[in-house]
């Protein structure tokens, strides 16, 4: 029986020309220098950092006591990174969103701790009507979106917000805040694409703290050198130190310059540590007491600043003075929140639907 012909394969043919490689972009901003600050300027980090400190060693006293309910995430530790960005912002310009670690950007933005307070207590005065608890804190006088619970989500709306800025030509930029953890998250890199696509002006600020909820980031991600994590999408990225608030300062510089010019978003990788666990509810079990006593000893934020001002000239008795200072503005916005009403039931039904015609 003859054996029946092999069909041949249609040759294959392409009539339309092969596209044309994309052309990108591919410069990069500079290596960041660190931000020369005078006497006066690092004096004013000092005490914002300060007060980032002293204010959330306070808020855990209060979770201890029972008076701050839900979750509350504290920002010891990293308090160089809120600080050395957003003293470059422009308050009532720019625009700043962030996860639910939040009151440390607030405190960095020049928001009042007492309302800042009384929203961890759920009291009328607080800058939510005490609807958002720790997690969810907005001022739009002030251009703070939050406060999100739902990991990663700020990185889209924070592109929302970017795209906002450039539809309006207002000349304003988006700083969007995520963690080590939430860079695992598909929505971030959707979002990585629409900014890159239409060069909006978004800084997105990985707060690399080294652990997500509970997992190193060398454990969690293949890349875990994450300034790198924009490179597909062609958006460049610079990893910092984020324990020292020039060299932050300074990156911010960098990133401003490079987004107002038009360029498109920029990646930092702001390398941190965060003192406490997770949340109040975690007690940290997976990592040593002593990887966070070597990592207070060598690299505290708040103490590397100070050596620089006693260097400076700044006297042992001035910066305790301000530590006392910062201690009382943190007493009295405790005693206002514990003072303060709680919302009135009505407010159950209000900020609920906003309509629009």
């Amino acid at each position: 029986m003859a054996k029946a012909a092999t069909p041949k394969r249609a040759a294959k043919t392409n009539d339309a020309a092969p596209a044309p490689p994309r052309t990108s972009n591919r410069e990069r901003p500079p290596e960041p220098k660190r931000y020369q600050a005078s006497q006066d300027e690092l004096l004013e980090f000092y005490k914002q950092m300060l007060l980032i400190r002293r204010f959330e060693e306070r808020a855990g006293q209060l979770y201890g006591l029972g008076l701050i309910g839900g979750f509350c995430h504290l920002y010891i530790g990293q308090e160089a990174v809120a600080v050395g960005l957003q003293s470059a912002m422009t308050v009532g310009k720019d625009s700043v969103i962030t996860g639910y670690r939040d009151h440390g950007h607030m405190l960095a933005y020049g928001i009042d701790p007492k309302v800042i307070m009384a929203e961890l207590t759920g009291r009328a005065a607080g800058i939510s009507k005490g609807k958002g608890g720790s997690m969810h804190m907005f001022s739009v006088e002030h251009g703070f979106y939050g406060g999100h619970g739902i990991v990663g989500a700020q990185v889209s709306l924070g592109t929302g917000l970017g795209f906002k800025h450039k539809y309006a030509d207002d000349g304003g930029v988006c700083l969007a805040y995520f963690g080590d953890g939430a860079a695992n998250q598909g929505q971030v890199y959707e979002s990585f694409n629409m900014a890159e696509l239409w060069k909006l002006p978004v800084i997105y600020a990985i707060e690399n703290n080294q652990y997500a909820m509970g997992t190193s980031v060398n454990r969690s991600s293949a890349e875990d050198q994450l300034y790198r994590r924009g490179e597909s999408f062609r958006i460049p990225g610079l990893q910092i130190d984020g324990m020292d608030v020039l060299a932050v300062r300074g990156a911010a510089e960098t990133a401003l310059e490079w987004v107002r010019a038009g360029k498109g978003p920029l990646l930092l990788e702001l390398k941190t540590y965060r003192y406490r666990g997770h949340s109040m509810s975690d007690p940290a079990k997976y990592r040593s007491r002593e990887e966070v006593q070597a990592v207070r000893d060598k690299s505290d934020p708040i103490e590397h600043a100070k050596r620089e001002l006693e260097a400076m000239g700044a006297s042992e008795a001035d910066l305790k003075a301000i530590d006392n200072e910062i201690k009382k503005i943190v007493v009295e916005a405790a005693d206002f929140a514990e003072q303060a009403p709680e919302p009135d039931p009505a407010e159950l039904h209000t900020d609920v639907l906003v309509e629009s015609y």
